[in-house]
């Protein structure tokens, strides 16, 4: 369809009588087109908005927050706006029909309003069930909806005296946040969806497999692969149950219908005097141009009632785009609507899920590069082009934080290898770091509102649309200038990052407060948990924040619980605020198993415990490799084998490596004085002390240390965040170290020392580092980023030019008097027992998706999609005939998390 300019293109203010836009719909879309009017100036302009609701347009991205609270506000922007003289909004006003040759609509009550600028933003209404019994169900679309499913949970439950049975048909989005919204007001959750797995149109079969194990695994019953057929009632009209197409019946007493929307297009069908017909889509909705403009001049159509490229689609981003692109041609600019940005991300009862771009690797040739935890419900796939550069799209479940980082690189060519970014799969040290620096002005960091990277800088550098085009400092400020971060917020931690980076490099002081509900920085709240002895998250928030926490502050919070006592780390609730990995107590894979490394501290082992890695290795047929961390790693573990394993290590003499951390991995050590010709110090000895030292280490990242006993530097211990090398007069101390994407050599921090001033430095700069550092920020970065770098590091641990050495070295003493093994102290208790098991609710029933096969060289390895699918078993990843790239979570040293 060709797009034509407007009708009566405004030139600006006259003196004659402003131009009528009349706007159909008062929903987001047309919120958001009064808002981008009011903008641009409405000199010359006059709008009236006709909304059949009676209220202010209002946020339906957040519908299931009025869903468990009645009185919240989700009025959209100010309600200011309205007081314009050129803006007129009409509540309780539905437009019944258009008069395209009179150019006028009408509306249920009868009044007649004119226009020259006709712009439908009508949106849609829920789908409704073509089955016996619908007509008692509620449905998932307004306020009025949301309200009434609320008051309906309410009162059954007074009547019935019990939870309530709240089933819900349609495991899509929206489907989803109902059923999220029923648990949380005390019902029973129960979905049915008619796909095999849950937001099927968003998520491949092996994330909606991980969604639904999450999903089930708080509370929710979860009915897959088929549709209701009934719903049923009692004599009085009480629902009772649905019945389904295979028979089955599900007790329920409410039903609510989300299976999608339709577009509300009646205007375009039952419009009058048209001099042509209104073009619409094969599934509804009136076709559009790229200007967002439809076949008769002067009638435009924005949000879930415009059908552009053959769909339409009931997404913020896009509906906010098409109402900017006719503010923008009324105002005689030529803006045109690029396509529909699929991309989704949303939190359901504390469940990540995100997808965008090509999320099911349609493009030729596409690459998935994926990493699956099944039994834990942990999924992240990202789809890249055949050469693994460029970013295409990508999935994720479970842990969704690489979603904010890598959205904004869609298209375009990633700065690191793609596992990189895979945080679940020990990756994650590449995204924030590079794409922080290097995202293109161009990139859109916010979707929802179409902001791009140049504008966020430009805005920070100086606002054009403040007074005195003065600079934005404050997060709050910025997002109110550019709109970005307004809508879904997903967006919000990049668009933090990114204000930051800019204010830095203007030299100004940024804030560096934790995230939106702690104030604090993670050094501030450091101290004050440490100086109030604060031993729970409750006490934390209830002190510090506000809200229920996010995914920022709540592993940050566990992290600093652990650093700071030596209490088990999953107990007292803390072990819902841990990364996934520290729940298992051991590092996942890519099959749904685990990995098993048992500390050998410094690479030393006597062949009794080699006999018993091997006995454990031939019992439970696991694949074995030596780390570069100088240990023997155990592959293949089901979750529910993970104890067993360890009953025999521990009795063995062996504990945990814990190679699943944010914790101290290991100590490197070459042979050192006691067998190589070239030793002048007992290296092997340095490294055992220091690693039983500072095992169970808990710190903002991993630590890794290396020990070599003379110059060669066998241990490579300046790619290690502490690493020492002997010299004939004792031990040079080398600090800020690492390897990974951004590779750093430590640098010499002090010379020649003694073994006990040794220990007493690296207990200082541990801790110093622990309490100071950001969240998941390695040494090396945290020493550039001081004041003074390397030479403030040697100011306090050498020099104690703040005289907190005596209090660092007493932190450290604690935790070395205070530590326990982890697993010795999972073994002794029954209850901790319980969260290895690969289904919470069978226990015994063992994860079927599991399968090996015989390697070249002798050894077991996780069986392919192909090799599944030969034997006759559903395979875990699906790729269709595209080729999957799997990468490997587990591999201690190089790889961990």
């Amino acid at each position: 369809m060709t797009g034509h300019p407007s009708s009566h293109p405004n030139q600006g203010a006259t003196s004659a009588a402003p131009r009528r836009i009349v706007v159909a719909g008062g929903g987001p879309a047309a919120h958001r087109f009064a808002d981008a009017m009011h903008a641009r100036g409405l000199d010359g302009w006059h709008v009236t908005v006709l909304t059949e609701e009676a209220h202010l347009p209002y946020d339906r991205v957040a519908l299931s927050k009025a869903l468990t609270d009645s009185d919240v506000d989700l009025t959209l922007g100010s309600a200011s706006m309205w007081d314009h003289a050129a803006l007129n909004l009409k509540t309780g006003e539905r437009v019944a029909s258009i008069d395209a040759a009179g150019k006028t609509v009408q509306t249920a009550a009868g009044t007649v309003y004119p226009y020259d600028e006709l712009v439908v933003a009508t949106g849609s209404d829920a789908a409704r069930l073509p089955i016996p019994g619908a007509e008692l169900t509620h449905v998932y679309r307004t306020l009025e909806d949301v309200w009434s499913i609320n008051k309906a949970i309410a009162d059954l439950t007074a009547k019935l005296g019990r939870k309530v049975n709240a089933v819900t048909i349609g495991g899509g989005l929206l489907g989803l946040e109902s059923a999220a919204g029923t648990e949380q007001l005390g019902a029973t959750p129960i979905v049915i969806n008619g796909s095999p797995w849950l937001m099927n149109t968003q998520l491949d079969e092996g994330a909606g497999q991980a969604l639904g194990r999450l999903i089930e695994a708080k509370g929710f019953t979860v009915h897959g692969g088929v549709f209701p057929s009934e719903v049923l009632s009692d004599d009085d009209g009480q629902v009772t149950g649905v019945l389904m197409a295979d028979g089955r019946i599900i007790d329920a007493d409410i039903v609510i219908v989300a299976i999608g929307v339709r577009p509300r297009d009646e205007l375009f069908r039952a419009a009058e005097g048209a001099p042509q017909q209104f073009q619409l889509g094969q599934r509804g909705g009136v076709v559009i141009s790229d200007d967002c403009s439809t076949e008769v001049p002067g009638i435009w159509a924005i949000g879930e009632v415009a059908n552009f490229g053959g769909m339409c689609l009931g997404l913020v981003a896009p509906a906010n785009t098409m109402a900017e692109i006719v503010a923008d041609r009324l105002h005689g600019g030529d803006a045109t609507f690029p396509g529909f940005d699929t991309a989704t991300k949303l939190k359901l009862s504390g469940v990540d899920v995100a997808s965008f771009g090509d999320a099911f690797a349609r493009t030729e040739h596409a690459l998935e590069i994926v990493y699956a935890d099944p039994a834990r419900g942990v999924y992240q796939k990202i789809v890249t082009t055949d050469d693994a550069k460029t970013l295409l799209g990508g999935i994720f479940v479970g842990d969704a934080s690489p979603y904010t980082s890598l959205r904004p690189m869609l298209g375009r060519e990633l700065a690191a290898e793609p596992g990189a970014y895979l945080t679940a799969a020990g990756g994650g040290d590449a995204g924030d770091e590079v794409l922080e620096i290097q995202l293109p002005d161009d990139a859109i960091l916010c979707s929802c509102n179409n902001v791009s990277a140049g504008t966020i800088r430009d805005t920070v550098n100086g606002c054009g649309s403040c007074d005195g085009n003065a600079p934005v400092q404050e997060l709050g400020e910025l997002k109110g200038c550019t709109r970005a971060g307004t809508s879904c917020g997903s967006c919000v931690p990049m668009l933090k990052k990114l204000l930051e980076t800019e204010l830095t490099k203007s030299g100004v002081e940024v804030s560096k407060a934790l995230c939106e509900h702690i104030e604090l920085s993670r050094q501030e709240l450091f101290d004050a948990i440490r100086v109030l002895e604060l031993t729970s998250f409750e006490e934390i928030m209830a002190k510090y924040g506000t809200g229920a926490g996010c995914d920022i502050c709540k592993p940050t919070i566990a992290n600093i619980l652990a650093s700071q006592n030596s209490a088990y780390v999953l107990d007292a609730g803390r072990g819902t605020l841990q990364d996934t990995n520290d729940r298992a107590l051991a590092n996942m894979q890519k099959d749904g198993t685990y990995s098993v490394v048992p500390r050998i501290a410094g690479g030393e082992i006597t062949p009794k415990k080699l006999g018993v890695i091997a006995a454990v290795a031939e019992q439970y047929g696991l694949y074995t490799k030596i780390t570069g961390g100088q240990r023997i790693d155990m592959f293949g573990a089901r979750l529910e084998q993970l104890p067993e394993i360890w009953k025999v290590l521990v009795d063995a003499g062996f504990e945990s490596g814990q190679a699943y951390g944010k914790s101290l991995r290991t100590v490197k050590s070459c042979v050192g004085s006691t067998w190589c010709r070239f030793g002048v110090q007992d290296s092997v000895a340095m490294a055992i002390a220091l690693e039983l030292r500072y095992r169970g280490l808990r710190s903002p990242h991993k630590l890794k240390m290396g020990v070599s006993g003379c110059a060669r530097e066998c241990a490579e211990a300046r790619g290690k965040d502490v690493g020492v090398i002997a010299t004939a007069d004792g031990w040079n101390l080398y600090v800020g170290g690492n390897g990974g994407a951004t590779p750093a050599h430590a640098q010499l921090l002090a010379k020649d020392l003694d073994d006990e001033t040794l220990i007493r430095y690296i207990d200082r700069y541990f801790m110093y580092y622990i309490r100071t550092a950001d969240r998941l920020q390695r040494t090396a970065r945290w020493q550039e980023e001081l004041d003074g770098g390397i030479k403030h590091v040697e100011d306090v641990v050498v020099h104690d030019t703040l005289g907190i050495a005596a209090d660092l070295e007493a932190a450290m003493a604690k935790h070395v008097d205070t530590y326990v093994d982890e697993w010795a102290d999972t073994l002794k208790d029954p209850e901790r027992l319980r969260r290895f098991r690969s289904f919470v609710n069978a226990p015994d029933q063992k994860d079927d998706s599991i399968t090996f096969v015989s390697d070249e060289r002798g050894q077991m390895r996780p069986a392919t999609a192909e090799e599944k699918a030969r034997a006759g078993q559903q395979p875990v990843l699906i790729g269709a005939s595209i080729p999957v790239r799997a990468t490997t979570p587990g591999l201690p040293d190089e790889n961990e998390v």
